[in-house]
C-alpha cells in the first residue's frame, strides 16, 4: 500500500495537476507573470502534500490535532483566495462586445483558474489521504488482531503444559506407590518428553515427525501403567516428515484416551491414528469411556478448539462425538495454505 500511494502522488504531481492547469492559458500568464505562476504552483503542491500527510491523518486523531487540521484547511482557503485576488490586469467590462452577459463579471480568467485548481487539489488530496489513512487503520487493526491471537495461542499452549504434567506425574506417582517394576522406565520417558516440551516451548511450529515421536513416547509411557485389560493401537503414516505443525496440538486428545478410556477390570481398546498425505493431516482417536469426574477435565479440549480456530481458520474440521459408551475424535487439517 505504501508504494501505491507513492505512485498516486507521482501521478498527481506529474500528470493530473499539470494537465488540469494546461486547460487554462498558463503559458501566456507565465510569459508575463512568472513569479505569480510559480508561487501558485508551489502553493498548490504544498497544500496537496500537507493535506495528505498531515491534515487528513490529524482528523482521525481527534482532540487538538483535529482542530489544527481544520485551522490549516481554513488557512489554505484564505491564502488561496488572496492569491486569486491578485490583480494581474484590469477586469474586462461586464458586457462583452457581442452583447453576452458574463455570469461572474468580477472574476477574471486567472482568478477562476486558481480557484478551480484549488478545488481539484483539495478534493484529490483528501481522497488520497482518506484512502491512505483508512488502509493504515485497517493494517493497524490487523496487526493488533494478529498480536492478540498470538498471545491467546501462547496462553492456551502454556495452559496445556501444567495440565499435561500434572496428569502424567500423577500416573508415575501411582507406579512408584505400587512399586511397579516399570516405574523407573516411566520416569525416564517422562524426562525425555519434558526435554521436548522445553525445546519446543519457544517455537511456533515443529516438524511433524518430532510431534509424532512425542506422541509415541507419550503412548509408550501410558502403556507402562495399564494392565492387560487395555489394548493400545497407535498408527502413524507421514509422507512429509518436515511439514511444520504447532507443538503439543494433538497430545490433549491422546491424553484424553488414557484419562477416560482405561479400566483395571474391564476390557477396553484405545485406537489412535495419525496420517499425513499431500499436506492434509488426519488424526483420529477412539476409546471406550469409563466416566470419572475430574477437575478441569474439559480445559484441554477447549484449549485445543481455540488454538485450532486461531491457527487454522477455515482450514480444519474437528468432530467429537460420544455414543454407546465410546468417545471418538476426528480432526482434519489442511497444513498447506492454498
Amino acid at each position: 500500500m505504501k508504494n501505491l500511494t507513492l505512485y498516486i502522488d507521482i501521478a498527481f504531481c506529474v500528470i493530473v495537476l499539470p494537465m488540469m492547469a494546461l486547460l487554462f492559458p498558463v503559458e501566456r500568464w507565465f510569459h508575463y507573470f512568472q513569479w505569480y505562476v510559480v508561487s501558485v504552483g508551489v502553493w498548490f503542491y504544498a497544500v496537496y502534500f500537507t493535506n495528505r500527510l498531515v491534515a487528513v491523518p490529524a482528523l482521525f486523531k481527534g482532540g487538538s490535532a483535529r482542530w489544527w487540521s481544520i485551522a490549516f484547511i481554513a488557512l489554505s482557503i484564505i491564502v488561496t483566495y488572496m492569491l486569486s485576488d491578485v490583480q494581474l490586469y484590469s477586469p474586462k467590462p461586464n458586457h462583452l462586445d457581442n452583447g453576452i452577459v458574463r455570469l461572474f463579471p468580477s472574476v477574471t480568467h486567472h482568478q477562476g483558474a486558481v480557484l478551480a485548481l484549488f478545488v481539484i487539489v483539495e478534493t484529490y488530496s483528501f481522497a488520497v489521504g482518506l484512502l491512505t489513512e483508512a488502509n493504515r487503520q485497517r493494517s493497524r487493526r490487523r496487526k493488533l488482531e494478529a498480536e492478540r491471537e498470538a498471545a491467546e495461542i501462547e496462553l492456551y499452549k502454556a495452559q496445556i503444559k501444567p495440565h499435561f504434567m500434572f496428569n502424567t506425574l500423577n500416573s508415575i506417582y501411582g507406579l512408584f506407590l505400587t512399586r511397579n517394576s516399570r516405574a523407573l522406565e516411566s520416569l525416564e520417558k517422562f524426562i525425555s518428553m519434558m526435554r521436548y516440551i522445553h525445546t519446543s516451548s519457544n517455537r511456533t511450529a515443529v516438524p511433524l515427525s518430532d510431534e509424532a515421536n512425542y506422541i509415541k513416547e507419550f503412548v509408550d509411557l501410558q502403556t507402562l501403567r495399564v494392565n492387560e485389560m487395555t489394548s493400545v493401537n497407535l498408527t502413524v503414516d507421514i509422507s512429509d516428515p518436515q511439514l511444520m505443525v504447532p507443538p503439543m496440538l494433538l497430545i490433549t486428545f491422546v491424553e484424553n484416551c488414557f484419562k477416560h478410556g482405561v479400566s483395571p477390570v474391564e476390557k477396553s481398546d484405545i485406537i489412535i491414528y495419525l496420517k499425513e498425505s499431500n499436506g492434509k493431516l488426519v488424526f483420529t482417536t477412539s476409546n471406550k469411556t469409563f466416566p470419572v469426574k475430574r477437575i478441569g477435565e474439559h480445559m484441554g479440549i477447549n484449549n485445543c478448539r481455540k488454538r485450532l480456530k486461531l491457527l487454522y481458520p477455515g482450514r480444519h474440521h474437528l468432530s467429537i462425538n460420544s455414543a454407546d459408551g465410546f468417545y471418538n475424535v476426528k480432526l482434519s487439517i489442511n497444513l498447506k495454505q492454498s
